[in-house]
């Protein structure tokens, strides 16, 4: 039937005296109301007695319970969470026995006397039938009636419905819940995410209200539910922001503008505005996880009904059991199963304090999430790292920081068990931290995680992709304190560096980075680059190219992370050229480290002598121990143990390669490498391999296997090429993969008088050094040395090579050999 209409304006109706004489509204409602709502009571127990309260008017106009009628409260008020200015979302159910007359009447003596209170109405009169027949038209009735609760009259009828509508939602879930998680993605498009906005809407933005009631729609599907640790704080919390809101200025709002967040913070009592915003980007960033976990059980189990596979995962401490689907390993202790990083059947997180960020590193590149349970498992029993850190979670920290966007999911599932705060303390200080600043888009704890996701893409500019990756995360780590933010921020950049076990040189250049990241776009904008003295400030303030280089891909990652309005091609431009002339200023530097020839040690000499004695290649594999300790310190717990291969062979074209190969297929890792030719007893030359590996995952092979892997492939009964890409022909379409930059492959020019010198920067990956001697080999360069260094999850290698003659390369065969080396290096 059709529904009456206000006929008179809210505002002109006074929400204390009834405009209808003969309205029969219960004496004292607006009077209780005003009183309700001027009490300092707040919060959750205000908001149920103003529904219980508004209950007993509303009952009292509807008039004797008589059979086959009800009053239910649907929505926000069904919940009883009625905010100062919300909506009564009321339904006047009827089975369709009373007459037409009669039923608009009753209907009227409801509406009427609550459009005279002031109060905003959304009603609707229908029988069961209506109601559920709307429903599955309308998704938005559909979950306003979720939530559908007996106000008055015939409360069997009232649970009839609901038992009806709770049985059709969950019959057509699998139809509905995509349906619904398409609206939250649209909502989110529309209004942004409350978590990173300075004036957001409490309801609407992702992470906000209506969320949360999509979370308990996809709970009352029975398909999946959400993870409830904090969920109703955070709900309670935005719902309590919102009351205070509608208190303080008056007004049916649910944007938090800024000129209104000193009152409500006030109101709430809090210390201000930026206490506020912290609250709410919290409450919002905990409901945002929660939906990202749920939508993708839901997917996950939608799929597997589709795809008639049996519901089953039981799950075991985070890790699934092999009854399940197909296991994908991913690292060591890491496997991919149904689409997330899970820990393996046989990892021992409480026993492997590396576990955390070798995990989050591995989902990362893979472009996975990592599962809940794990999480929670790994914050749960998970040792802390030692201080410093050990090596291996150094780069397993740099690898996570360098794998793109996917950072950033993985990034915030650590957040959302604590375990960013327990690998890094001062990062608490930024964590929801709001920027009062219109050009800035993010929190500051976010902007520091996208710099790095856009510095992620640069790493093929610098020689120390590792130290760009971490200055981006620390470069605003100073705004978490009081004063300039660039100078308190060098000091807290250094403490977290040398935490993180970075040596001395790498912690003052870090220091630097942090320092001095606004001085170049700052200079190039604000001076004159003509001036000799602009340049030597800047030259003499970065101290060396290696810095500058690295300062200059910071200063456009830092800008591009900021927002649209903060970077452009004229700012690019001015920087570019102000880093040219500083880089001539600074000319005559140290030769970047990564070019310099180091001096071979003993145990290679020596077994250089026992490859030449015997005629083949001879090895050894043995643990070393890096990082100092001291005296009262046990060594498992202060030191990183490494693992280094030292392989010997006479000369023979193919060496590297096939070295390379045999360690790609027993899945080892190369971390560092030197490749040099040495002649020790002046009979012949003979190539030496000193390799710093660790197992992809499960234990090291034996050393003998090596050898006779070795010696096959250089015989050539060890096809390494074919081996390799069966396996590559295995996992692909299997994992997503990380859609990293592109390799760089260049000459270092003046960095040898003796061989010319080759870098390739590249992401690192199974059988890379592999590719990267076969081409050479395939080109006709002889590789007098090598010297190999991985970088989180970038290789940055350097390659003395010759002609067949000895003698280094020309101009134009380096330039072609190198263009060579990037076509087989793509992917």
């Amino acid at each position: 039937m059709s529904q009456p209409t206000n006929p008179r304006s809210t505002e002109d109706a006074s929400p204390d005296t009834p405009d209808s004489p003969d309205a029969p509204a219960r004496p004292g409602y607006a009077a209780d109301r005003v009183r309700l709502l001027g009490s300092p009571t707040g919060g959750a127990p205000r908001r149920a007695e103003l529904a219980g309260l508004t209950d007993l008017w509303l009952a009292g106009l509807l008039g004797p319970p008589r059979p086959g009628v009800a009053l239910v409260a649907v929505g926000g008020y069904g919940r009883r969470e009625l905010s100062p200015r919300s909506d009564l979302d009321l339904l006047l159910l009827h089975d369709g026995r009373l007459p037409g007359a009669e039923l608009a009447a009753l209907a009227d003596r409801l509406w009427y006397p609550v459009w005279d209170q002031g109060l905003a109405l959304d009603h609707s009169v229908r029988t069961p039938e209506e109601a559920r027949r709307t429903a599955a038209d309308d998704l938005k009735v559909q979950l306003g009636l979720l939530d559908a609760r007996h106000v008055a009259g015939d409360a069997g009828l009232t649970a009839r419905l609901r038992t009806e509508l709770f049985g059709q939602w969950r019959s057509q879930a699998a139809t509905r819940l995509p349906e619904l998680e398409e609206m939250c993605r649209e909502r989110a498009r529309r209004h942004g995410e409350l978590q990173y906005l300075l004036e957001g809407d409490l309801k609407e933005a992702r992470g906000g209200l209506r969320d949360a009631t999509a979370l308990r729609a996809v709970a009352a599907s029975w398909l999946a539910d959400a993870p409830r640790e904090g969920l109703e704080h955070a709900r309670a919390r935005l719902l309590d922001t919102r009351d205070a809101l509608q208190l303080t200025t008056g007004r049916a709002t649910d944007r938090l503008s800024l000129h209104d967040q000193d009152q409500v913070a006030a109101a709430l009592g809090l210390l201000d505005a930026d206490a506020l915003l912290r609250q709410v980007n919290e409450a919002a960033r905990t409901i945002s996880y929660a939906a990202d976990v749920t939508w993708r059980e839901v997917n996950r189990v939608l799929r597997a009904r589709r795809s008639g596979a049996p519901r089953l995962r039981q799950l075991l401490g985070g890790a699934r059991r092999p009854t399940g689907p197909e296991r994908t390993p991913l690292a060591d202790g890491i496997v991919e199963q149904e689409g997330e990083a899970v820990l393996a059947l046989g990892a021992r997180p409480e026993k492997d304090a590396t576990l955390v960020l070798r995990a989050a590193a591995a989902a990362a590149q893979s472009g996975l999430p990592l599962a809940l349970a794990t999480a929670r498992r790994l914050a749960a029993v998970a040792p802390n790292l030692p201080t410093p850190w050990p090596a291996e979670a150094r780069e397993e920290f740099v690898t996570l920081l360098g794998a793109g966007e996917a950072t950033v999911p993985v990034w915030e599932a650590l957040e959302a068990e604590g375990l960013i705060t327990a690998l890094l303390p001062d990062w608490e200080r930024v964590r929801c931290r709001p920027q009062r600043n219109a050009v800035h888009r993010w929190t500051v704890d976010r902007h520091l995680v996208e710099t790095a996701v856009r510095a992620s893409a640069l790493t093929r500019r610098v020689h120390r992709p590792d130290l760009l990756l971490v200055g981006a995360l620390l470069h605003d780590i100073g705004k978490g304190w009081p004063g300039d933010h660039s100078v308190v921020g060098e000091t807290i950049a250094r403490d977290m560096a040398a935490r993180m076990g970075f040596p001395a040189p790498d912690v003052s250049v870090l220091g630097a980075l942090v320092r001095h990241h606004l001085l170049l776009v700052d200079t190039a904008t604000r001076r004159d680059l003509d001036d000799p003295a602009t340049v030597a400030a800047v030259a003499e303030a970065v101290g060396d190219t290696g810095t500058l280089e690295l300062l200059h891909a910071l200063t456009e990652a830092d800008a591009l992370a900021t927002g649209p309005g903060a970077w452009s091609a004229w700012r690019g431009s001015l920087v570019a050229e102000l880093v040219r002339r500083a880089a001539a200023a600074l000319a005559g530097g140290s030769v970047p480290a990564a070019t310099v020839e180091r001096a071979p040690t003993a145990e290679s000499e020596r077994l250089a002598v026992e490859a030449r004695r015997v005629g083949g290649p001879v090895l050894t594999l043995h643990a070393r121990e890096e990082g100092p300790r001291t005296p009262d310190e046990p060594a498992e717990d202060a030191t990183s143990i490494g693992v280094e291969l030292l392989v010997a062979l006479p000369e023979r074209a193919g060496a590297l390669s096939a070295a390379a190969g045999v360690l790609a297929l027993h899945r080892l890792t190369v971390r560092s490498a030197d490749v040099r030719t040495l002649d020790p007893l002046g009979t012949g030359p003979v190539t030496v391999l000193s390799w710093r590996v660790a197992a992809e995952y499960g234990s090291l092979p034996q050393a003998d296997r090596l050898r006779v892997d070795l010696v096959r492939a250089l015989e050539g009964t060890l096809d390494v090429p074919a081996r390799l890409a069966e396996r590559e022909q295995a996992y692909r379409g299997r994992r997503r993969g990380l859609a990293a930059p592109p390799p760089a492959v260049s000459i270092a020019p003046g960095s040898s008088r003796t061989a010319t010198v080759i870098e390739v920067r590249a992401q690192d990956a199974s059988g890379l050094l592999h590719r990267i001697g076969r081409a050479l080999e395939e080109a006709g360069a002889v590789v007098r040395s090598a010297h190999i260094s991985t970088l989180g999850a970038n290789a940055v290698d350097a390659f003395y090579v010759t002609d067949a003659k000895g003698e280094p390369l020309e101009q134009a065969d380096a330039e072609h050999l190198a263009r060579t080396l990037e076509r087989a290096l793509a992917p």
